[in-house]
């Protein structure tokens, strides 16, 4: 059960604070016990769940869970008011577009129709002289991703490209092909495992974004130049990067067991149903898991499985 994965954290909280829902109390040499996990895995796993509130002392060395009803669906509140935040200052600054800057253009224009948000997306990608920030997340024009040739071009000039991909972006093998391409032409590319808010920043002095977040429509987007909505802009893809696991370069090879483990876990099958088909003991397969997460650089299964497809092991 990955209760907290959609909210931000990774397996290892997950099974933390569901083992801790499990028991009254406990201390981190018992939950590791239960967990077949390290010690210092699960202090760190509970100090993450301590700073989101999610578990509370009660003792000098054991810990509590905070009831599911009031601490998950706080910090559901919470990314969802991040949300509306954006949404609200987007809705502001959108009815008084007309005021213009300093360099006498409308802080923000709405583009509608595939050709005229196309044609500025790549004209802003080739006009870039330092940076592009990318969100890469649904919704596509056509209705799914395609390649982005300015990139490539652009990566070839040396101009520095951070993308931060959302879980649907990848979901066909093709997608990942395409990230593989450009992370190997120098694309620094990370995994947000929710709450990824699409968008495109070219030079921190213009941004593409969907008209709604709420009602996303692929053929309607804002333009946004030189504003405190460009700032704000900005500082969400800023904390949406820190938030995102790095998609690792490529790894030594992966033995054939690991391989085989990854595939099982791959197809949704259950620790307890890998360990019978593999003929090794649940506990077993739970250190193994957590070790190639780490070597993975993955904080949650979903993202193994990205990284691990990344690097062939898949």
């Amino acid at each position: 059960m990955f209760l907290l994965e959609p909210i931000g954290l990774g397996r290892a909280e997950n099974d933390v604070y569901l083992a801790l829902l499990d028991a009254p109390r406990a201390s981190a040499p018992q939950l590791a016990e239960r967990l077949g996990d390290s010690e210092p895995a699960v202090l760190a796993a509970v100090d993450r769940l301590l700073a989101a509130g999610l578990v509370q002392y009660v003792g000098r060395h054991e810990y509590a869970a905070v009831s599911p009803e009031v601490s998950v669906s706080a910090l559901v509140q919470r990314r969802q008011s991040e949300l509306a935040e954006l949404q609200v200052q987007i809705d502001d600054l959108a009815r008084l577009r007309q005021r213009t800057g300093s360099d006498g253009v409308d802080a923000v224009e709405l583009l509608e129709g595939d050709d005229a948000v196309i044609s500025a997306i790549a004209r802003l990608q080739f006009e870039a002289r330092r940076e592009v920030l990318v969100v890469d997340a649904p919704p596509y024009l056509g209705g799914h991703c395609t390649p982005n040739v300015p990139e490539l071009a652009q990566l070839a000039a040396g101009i520095r490209y951070r993308v931060v991909y959302a879980p649907e972006s990848l979901e066909a093998e093709e997608n990942v092909e395409l990230m593989r391409r450009c992370v190997e032409a120098g694309e620094e590319a990370r995994v947000l495992a929710d709450g990824a808010l699409k968008m495109v920043v070219f030079d921190r002095e213009a941004a593409i974004l969907p008209s709604s977040y709420q009602r996303p429509d692929p053929g309607r987007r804002w333009l946004v130049r030189r504003s405190a909505l460009l700032d704000t802009i900005i500082a969400c893809f800023e904390a949406q990067w820190s938030r995102a696991v790095p998609f690792s370069a490529p790894a030594p090879e992966v033995s054939d067991r690991d391989r085989r483990l990854l595939a099982l876990l791959s197809s949704g099958m259950k620790d307890r149903s890998i360990a019978r088909t593999m003929g090794i003991t649940e506990r077993t397969v739970g250190r193994r898991v957590t070790e190639l997460m780490r070597q993975l650089g993955a904080e949650t299964r979903f993202q193994a499985g990205v990284q691990a497809a990344h690097r062939g092991w898949l």
